[in-house]
């Protein structure tokens, strides 16, 4: 059988849900499919990957941005049983198109992830934060 084609597209009009349930995994208090929905929307550039045209919801990256000089990428995610097949690399690829006329695009990751964001041509930096985890879930 073959595997089905994924469709990248930056349209949640109509997205429910229940289309985004699996995500998050292994996050201490992961956002609900509702909340999460909720940041998929107020995001200033998403693009999702779906198994095939309309289907399940595989794999999604979010941006926020001034409009102007810069832009922060806070989420990439794919679904554990399609990880490892070019998914992520390839929605990087695309909000990175997307985010194209920005002077900064930032993001912050784990260290065991660095490798793969070097691919991107993406360097180095220190980062600060905060992490209000209690709000994670809150509806």
């Amino acid at each position: 059988m073959a595997a089905a084609v994924v469709v990248y597209t930056t349209d949640v009009t109509g997205l429910s849900p229940a289309e985004l349930e699996g995500f998050f995994v292994d996050w201490p208090s992961p956002p609900s499919p509702e909340r999460h929905l909720e940041i998929l929307k107020g995001s200033d550039n998403v693009v999702l990957a779906r198994d095939g045209e309309g289907g399940r919801v595989i794999g999604f990256v979010t941006a926020i941005s001034d409009g102007v000089l810069s832009a922060f990428i806070p989420l990439l995610e794919v679904l554990p049983e399609r990880q490892g097949q070019g998914i992520g690399s390839e929605l990087v690829r695309r909000i990175l198109a997307e985010l194209e006329d920005f002077y900064m695009v930032d993001l912050v990751c784990d260290p065991e992830l660095e490798p793969f964001y070097r691919r991107f041509e993406m360097m180095l930096l220190s980062s600060m934060g905060v992490r209000r985890r209690h709000l994670l879930g809150a509806e």
